[in-house]
């Protein structure tokens, strides 16, 4: 749960800086609408009521954030995609957000298993929201990738490659991935030869 609370608390920076880094069109390399920022403001006010939820749940455990020691693997990422809108949306919410859409049914298994119901369903409304930044996150790689005329797909794993190979590794939560519109033949390419691309069963 300290783990959850540190990538949700990087989720609502990472949202905010989205909007404050790509406000500039120049910045940008398009003229985004409205509604982009929209999206991006809600995106990280999910992503705040997810972290004063586990966060919460933290205290009720006699712990809190910043007991443990957390990875900066999210803010990497952000520093490798400054100056790239399409680049940033590649990669956090297509790719590690939707890395959240893979593991955390297991998690919440795991959870169940040990009675840990509260937890448990922490992580089922993060779940559900997730899947919706998923989609805010294809929907606008899509938008954007059409005013600059390229390719989507191609587009896609051209950035993956570029800033986080190893990062798109099965089991994937194909159900999910395909409700929020990232359809396999997105990341299956990007699978390493060998590897079983079975999919993680989504929870209950």
């Amino acid at each position: 749960m300290h783990a959850v609370a540190h990538i949700e608390l990087n989720a609502v920076d990472l949202a905010l800086d989205l909007i404050a880094r790509f406000a500039d069109p120049e910045a940008a390399g398009v003229m985004l609408p409205d509604a982009f920022f929209d999206d991006w403001l809600a995106v990280a006010d999910d992503e705040a009521r997810h972290f004063l939820m586990v966060t919460g749940r933290l205290a009720a455990l006699d712990a809190a954030y910043g007991d443990l020691p957390a990875h900066d693997g999210l803010w990497q990422a952000a520093e490798a995609t400054t100056g790239d809108l399409l680049a940033r949306l590649a990669v956090v919410p297509l790719v590690f957000e939707a890395r959240g859409l893979d593991v955390t049914p297991g998690m919440i298994r795991t959870l169940e298993a040990d009675g840990d119901d509260e937890s448990a369903a922490i992580l089922r409304v993060i779940y559900q929201d997730e899947i919706g930044h998923v989609a805010a996150g294809h929907r606008w790689f899509l938008a954007v990738a059409a005013m600059r005329g390229v390719d989507p797909v191609a587009t896609w794993q051209a950035l993956v490659r570029a800033h986080v190979p190893r990062a798109v590794k099965p089991p994937f939560n194909t159900p999910a991935r395909d409700q929020a519109g990232l359809s396999r033949d997105y990341y299956l390419p990007l699978v390493a030869p060998g590897t079983d691309p079975s999919s993680q069963v989504p929870p209950t």
